[in-house]
């Protein structure tokens, strides 16, 4: 098995950590590098999308992170991470695709700009607007774990826990006006002794 990409990646990191719950090691080959470009011919021959993470397991070839992650569980028969039951898996699911597009779409500007320092997004409506919004999101995110009083999605840590909780880490470590979030925060300690949480999340990279 073996994971393309850079482990400084919050995508990747999603993958990293999904594995570290497993037990899982996969060779790891640095793409999205200077010396390793995503547009290098060598990566697109691989995947056409020129996008981080992709697992090569033998003969099948995945992109999309929560896929990968979802793949691995099942991979390894972690039906605890990922129920098989259609409406414990469904509520799992429908939070992580909340993280894929919402979620993310609501800090690219803001983490652009502030994090990164990229002049093309240096516009302060535009900042001011995606503040606010990924603000107003892990409000809703708080609100959830305030009625779950655990995880993100009841009481059992599922692979919902590990894509938001990635995204919860790059909320936290971007400097920019934030509310008391205080499930947030109990939920982020309550996953700290996970080491796959001290390696690949609470990393100090945002």
């Amino acid at each position: 098995m073996k994971l393309l990409g850079q482990p400084n990646s919050i995508n990747v990191r999603k993958v990293l950590w999904t594995c570290a719950e497993l037990g899982y090691s996969p060779e790891m080959e640095h793409w999205g590098t200077k010396a390793q470009p995503t547009d290098h011919p060598d990566f697109l021959a691989v995947t056409p999308k020129g996008l981080v993470p992709v697992l090569i397991d033998g003969d099948l070839t995945l992109t999309e992170s929560n896929t990968i992650c979802r793949y691995l569980v099942g991979h390894a028969g972690r039906s605890e991470l990922l129920s098989p039951k259609p409406r414990e898996r469904a509520q799992i699911e429908a939070w992580m695709d909340w993280q894929a597009t919402e979620l993310n779409n609501s800090w690219r500007t803001a983490f652009m700009a502030i994090v990164r320092k990229d002049p093309s997004y240096a516009k302060p409506d535009a900042v001011r607007v995606s503040s606010q919004t990924w603000n107003k999101l892990m409000a809703l995110l708080d609100d959830q774990l305030g009625r779950t009083g655990a995880f993100v999605c009841g009481h059992t840590f599922t692979l919902a826990d590990i894509v938001l909780g990635l995204s919860t880490n790059r909320w936290e470590l971007t400097p920019m006006e934030k509310p008391s979030l205080p499930s947030v925060t109990a939920w982020m300690e309550r996953m700290s002794d996970r080491p796959g949480f001290q390696a690949h999340c609470r990393n100090d990279v945002p």
